[in-house]
């Protein structure tokens, strides 16, 4: 593995948004329909912070290959012990088990960042990330059956979690 971890800065974050972006047109990881800005980013970058919601980029050959985000779930302080994951690789990063790298790091963290449980939004019909989700131990903790429409399909949107604790 000759990926390296660190906390992202706002300098990555072009480079960010460009691989978040380039998931949009194959319709199975996020609800986006249209890319994104980095201006229209630059709140939810602030938004982390390295001692309790880490935004992490893995490395390889001086290439950002993918990030990690923990995002507060529903913006409520009791839901302060929740968080909501976001992994994203970038097209030539594919299939090296950096998905499986970022999820143990995150399950790891997890506890000294004062996270109980760990939440992972995933598309029904996206069986990739299922898979390497419940690869982990991550269970379904919710079903949204047809809450999003892409491309004029109805999408259901399942909530997988872990506890960390």
């Amino acid at each position: 593995m000759d990926f390296s971890f660190r906390n992202a800065s706002i300098n990555d974050l072009s480079e960010i948004v460009a691989i978040y972006n380039a998931t949009i047109p194959g319709r199975m990881v996020t609800a986006d329909l249209e890319p994104v800005t980095i201006e229209s980013r630059k709140e939810w970058f602030e938004k982390h912070n390295a001692q309790t919601r880490p935004l992490w980029v893995a490395e390889k050959n001086g290439k950002i290959a993918g990030w990690l985000s923990f995002h507060s779930f529903y913006g409520r302080p009791a839901y302060s012990i929740t968080c909501e994951l976001a992994i994203y690789i970038h097209s030539d990063f594919r299939g090296q088990k950096l998905g499986e790298t970022f999820l143990q790091k995150a399950i790891d963290s997890a506890p000294s960042l004062g996270v109980e449980n760990l939440l992972g939004f995933i598309f029904a019909h996206n069986e990739p990330s299922l898979k390497l989700f419940r690869k982990f131990g991550f269970s379904e903790w919710g079903n949204l059956p047809d809450v999003a429409r892409i491309d004029g399909k109805n999408v259901t949107l399942l909530i997988l979690g872990k506890k960390t604790i």
